[in-house]
């Protein structure tokens, strides 16, 4: 897939902004902490489900957090 049509995020840095640990993000939404790891990353892509979950879970609108 081209870099351009990958979907980035900023899911680390609200994270961090929220004073949040992986874990304690991870039991927010219902995930493992290697799940929000493997996101953060870009290794995984979260399901439309779980992507607006984690915009909810810290408070940000989704185009703020995911980008392409």
């Amino acid at each position: 897939m081209e870099d351009s049509l990958t979907l980035h995020n900023r899911i680390k840095e609200a994270r961090t902004k929220k004073g949040l640990s992986q874990a304690a993000l991870a039991e927010m939404v219902g995930v493992s902490r290697n799940t929000i790891s493997s996101i953060e990353t870009g290794q995984f892509s979260p399901t439309a489900k779980l992507a607006l979950v984690l915009c909810i879970a810290l408070d940000e609108k989704f185009e703020e957090l995911f980008y392409f």
